[in-house]
């Protein structure tokens, strides 16, 4: 934590003093970091000293992965060894794997995220993996890419059995967005496909300190593994404010039902106040840069489900400019998300799995550098309830 972020202490009647912030730490700065930056107003934001969107565009995903873990982008060589190292982590421990089905199938409703949480766990225990704070860095490592690695493969195997299928092994040859894809529907992606999903999972392996890494840090902080500083993110991850929009943004569209329809369901919501999901973000006051790229691919694919998706867009941003003059909410990522992986082949249930098997590279490279910060998170609030001590009645 920074200087500027703390408590301070040792008033002369021996009371703390405390530093005002913002509700909800906005525009506070807490750390510094060298994994990347959001710079809001310019709709632009880099991973390393690369703009995320060019990586997106002209590297692979295993290449970001290796930058975020390494701090540079791999030569040839280097990236054949790391790939053939995350192949030897993306396997199931066999223990976890048994429990899988109950895990699959508790509650009426799939919760993909929740699962993977309750895995995570017990991959922690099947691998031993040590608490931050007593682990060299090599060992931290080898937690972050051990978590990254099965993921995915936890992932679609949960939603495979929940389905009444077996899950797939992933396979040594095919890369990481070609085995999600295939973990998931038992069928090699086609290269068009592929290539769209993993330009998707590069843009969003980080954005700055959004809730979910801020909860990673903070369960690092003091000194968890990192398989429990990931489940934490989880957490914060599954809210539909957070991870949990993509497939709500696609539903949307289904809710306004043709292009006939668009006026007059994006005029009663503006009218009435309700939130529009999928335009807006908590940064960006310009365009999403991805979701620019996302809208792009999504063209590049063609069809009538892009053709409503973007006449949407068009008339939910005109007709804010004529009801909310001065209020600009252009589309997230998610909008242009659930778009493409729509086209893709990837069900709506697992839009957000989606979503979590970039996201937790990012966390696990933050929780690999908070691990650097002995201090521990620790903030304070304000009391604001009756006057204490009182008689107990």
């Amino acid at each position: 934590m920074t200087n500027s972020s703390e408590m301070t202490s040792g008033r002369a009647d021996g009371r703390d003093t405390f530093i005002e912030v913002p509700r909800g730490l906005k525009n506070v700065i807490v750390t510094e970091t060298t994994l990347g930056d959001v710079q809001g107003s310019a709709g632009f934001y880099h991973y390393r000293q690369y703009s995320a969107i060019e990586l997106a565009q002209q590297c692979s995903f295993d290449d970001v992965w290796f930058l975020f873990v390494h701090g540079r982008l791999p030569d040839a060589a280097e990236l054949e060894g790391f790939r053939a190292e995350i192949a030897t982590l993306r396997e199931i421990p066999a223990d976890v794997a048994a429990v899988l089905p109950a895990i699959a199938t508790t509650g009426p409703r799939f919760a993909p995220l929740s699962g993977l949480s309750a895995a995570l766990s017990l991959v922690a225990a099947a691998a031993d993996l040590p608490p931050v704070y007593d682990a060299d860095p090599a060992l931290r490592r080898h937690g972050a890419l051990v978590v990254s690695a099965v993921s995915p493969t936890i992932l679609a195997a949960l939603y495979r059995l929940r389905q009444g299928a077996d899950p797939i092994a992933p396979r040594k040859d095919l890369t990481s967005a070609e085995n999600w894809l295939y973990m998931i529907s038992g069928e090699i992606p086609t290269p068009a496909t592929a290539a769209a999903i993993e330009k998707y999972l590069i843009s969003t392996v980080d954005h700055g300190f959004n809730a979910s890494t801020f909860a990673a840090r903070v369960a690092t902080s003091t000194g968890a593994n990192v398989a429990a500083a990931v489940v934490a993110a989880i957490g914060a991850f599954s809210g539909p404010l957070h991870g949990g929009a993509p497939d709500r943004a696609l539903e949307l569209l289904d809710e306004i039902g043709s292009p006939e329809a668009i006026d007059d369901w994006v005029r009663g919501r503006i009218l009435a106040g309700e939130r529009i999901m999928g335009f807006g973000h908590a940064v960006y006051r310009t365009e999403d840069p991805r979701a620019r790229m996302l809208r792009e691919i999504a063209r590049s694919m063609g069809g009538d489900l892009v053709e409503f998706a973007t006449t949407a867009e068009r008339r939910v941003l005109d007709l804010l400019a004529e009801l909310k003059p001065g209020r600009t909410l252009p589309v997230n990522v998610e909008y242009y998300a659930g778009v493409v992986m729509e086209l893709c082949g990837v069900p709506r249930s697992m839009f957000t799995p989606t979503f979590a098997t970039s996201r937790v590279v990012g966390w696990c490279a933050n929780i690999l550098e908070q691990a650097e910060d002995p201090r521990i998170i620790r903030p304070s609030a304000r009391y604001v309830g009756p006057p204490a001590p009182q008689p107990i009645p």
